[in-house]
C-alpha cells in the first residue's frame, strides 16, 4: 500500500472515531410523562313553564275594562351553573281593528303586578305597565331582583321559582277605540350567571 494511502485511511479512521466519540458525548438517560387536563365550560339554561294550554303565560280574549287576570308560571334554571340575574324584555303589538285609535296605547292600558305570598297574603313586589314595561331601563328589569328582592344566590341550577303576575285592563275614561283591537305579547327572560369564582 502506497503511503498516500496509508495516510488516507488514517486520516478517516481518525474522523471516524472523531465523530464517534462526539456523538457520545450528547447521550443522557431521559423519562417522559404526558399529564391531560382539560376545560369543561358549564351551561347558562332558563326556561319558562305556563299554565295555559299553549305554555304561554297568559292567552285571554273577551276582555272589557276592569277585567283583572292572575297567572302563575315557573322560571326553571335547567342548566349546570347559577343565574345570578334574569333580565325580562317586553314587547308588544297592538292590532287596532276599526282604524280609529288615533294614537292611543292598548299596552298603556293593562297594569301589570309581579306577586309573591307571604304568610298566605299576596304582595305586589312590582307594579307597572305594559307600556313602561316596554320602555324600561335595564337596571329596571331584573325579574329575580323584583321577587327575590336581589337575594345573592339567585336562581342556583336544577331550581325553579314559582312567580305570580296580575294584569288589569284598567278601567279609565272613554275606551271605546280598543274594541275588537288584541295585543300580542313577547316576554324574553335573559339569564345572566353569577360572578367568576376561584376552581
Amino acid at each position: 500500500m502506497s503511503i498516500k494511502k496509508k495516510l488516507g485511511m488514517g486520516i478517516a479512521t481518525a474522523v471516524l472515531g472523531v465523530g464517534l466519540i462526539g456523538g457520545g458525548t450528547f447521550a443522557y438517560f431521559s423519562d417522559q410523562e404526558v399529564n391531560a387536563s382539560s376545560f369543561a365550560a358549564g351551561t347558562l339554561d332558563i326556561n319558562v313553564a305556563g299554565n295555559d294550554a299553549d305554555n304561554a303565560i297568559i292567552d285571554v280574549g273577551n276582555l272589557k275594562p276592569g277585567d283583572t287576570m292572575t297567572r302563575n308560571f315557573k322560571l326553571n334554571n335547567t342548566g349546570s351553573l347559577n343565574v345570578s340575574k334574569v333580565l325580562l324584555t317586553s314587547n308588544y303589538d297592538v292590532i287596532d281593528a276599526n282604524g280609529d285609535n288615533a294614537g292611543a296605547d292598548f299596552g298603556e292600558h293593562i297594569k301589570v303586578k309581579f306577586l309573591i305570598n307571604k304568610d298566605k297574603k299576596t304582595e305586589v313586589v312590582h307594579e307597572t305597565t305594559l307600556k313602561k314595561l316596554s320602555e324600561a331601563d335595564v337596571v329596571d328589569r331584573d325579574l329575580l331582583g323584583w321577587i327575590l328582592g336581589g337575594e345573592k344566590d339567585g336562581l342556583k341550577a336544577g331550581t325553579s321559582d314559582e312567580l305570580t303576575v296580575k294584569f288589569e285592563f284598567v278601567d279609565k275614561g272613554d275606551q271605546n277605540v280598543f274594541q275588537g283591537d288584541s295585543l300580542k305579547l313577547d316576554w324574553t327572560f335573559d339569564a345572566k350567571q353569577t360572578s367568576g369564582e376561584s376552581k
